[in-house]
């Protein structure tokens, strides 16, 4: 989810708010410690820590569903640790490249992707989502998943998505939005302060896709199933604890805290869950 803004201090900043230290051996660690023979892990025995956006690994799958060729160049912009890049790769048979501002998450993509054969599929990049490293129409499909709420520069970021997208391609997006003027409480999973998050409306969005070249919009509100998803989660924490593997290894001590913010502005409907896609 990493994205740098252009601005050195501030992309600090966001990679601070993200990096977990020996992120791929604790990983390794959270397998052993619930059974996971290291010798053969599954890509789906990742799942519940690879997939770091609200309802994990079933809204990447419904996503992906707008993949309906195989053999495809995709791009996962902000890919975090790779789930959903190994899954279009697994799942679709697709060549995925993904890019993240993250140093430690590139690195631990790639080790994880190699622990499940996946390496030849994907291929992991160090990178800033407002200068991508591409020639133009290099991609038959772009993706990303809640990522632009780190990114001031809006315009800028999907600019460049518009600009490495085949003609034809497709752009697929899950993401966060502001659905009031109300002032949100921090921390959130994607932000420990104000000054890292930047929400925007999802008309926001739809008018700056058009302005830029974007056609044959689609979109679906996905807070309901959001917010169903994340009661559950909380439901379990309260009742077990936090899980051995899950996001809690991504987001630290205050794990709960982002949580119930999170869902708090979901269900006071400050905040919604958009999926779609459009083509250029």
């Amino acid at each position: 989810m990493g994205i740098n803004s252009g601005n050195l201090s501030y992309s600090e900043s966001v990679q601070s708010h993200y990096f977990v230290s020996e992120l791929y051996n604790n990983i390794l660690d959270k397998l052993k410690t619930i059974g996971v023979d290291l010798n053969n892990v599954k890509r789906t025995d990742l799942s519940s820590v690879d997939e770091f956006h609200v309802r994990g690994l079933e809204v990447s799958k419904e996503l992906a569903q707008q993949i309906t060729s195989s053999n495809l160049k995709v791009l996962d912009v902000g890919c975090g640790l790779g789930g959903p890049a190994r899954m279009i790769a697994d799942e679709k048979s697709c060549t995925v490249t993904g890019l993240d501002l993250s140093q430690e998450f590139i690195d631990t993509a790639k080790a994880l992707s190699k622990l499940v054969n996946l390496d030849s599929k994907t291929t992991f990049l160090k990178g800033d989502a407002l200068d991508l490293p591409f020639e133009r129409n290099s991609f038959d499909i772009v993706w990303t998943q809640h990522v632009q709420m780190n990114i001031f520069e809006k315009k800028k970021f999907y600019s460049e998505i518009f600009r490495v997208l085949k003609t034809g391609g497709k752009f697929l997006y899950y993401d966060i939005f502001k659905s009031s003027d109300n002032d949100i409480n921090y921390p959130m999973p994607w932000a420990s302060r104000q000054d890292l998050s930047h929400l925007i409306k999802i008309a926001e969005l739809e008018k700056i896709l058009n302005s830029i070249g974007f056609n044959s919009f689609s979109q679906k509100n996905q807070t309901n199933a959001g917010l169903a998803s994340i009661k559950q989660m909380l439901s379990h924490i309260k009742k077990f604890g936090p899980p051995i593997m899950g996001l809690n290894v991504l987001m630290g001590k205050d794990t709960k805290q982002k949580i119930l913010n999170a869902f708090n502005h979901f269900d006071q409907g400050d905040l919604q869950l958009w999926s779609g896609f459009a083509e250029k």
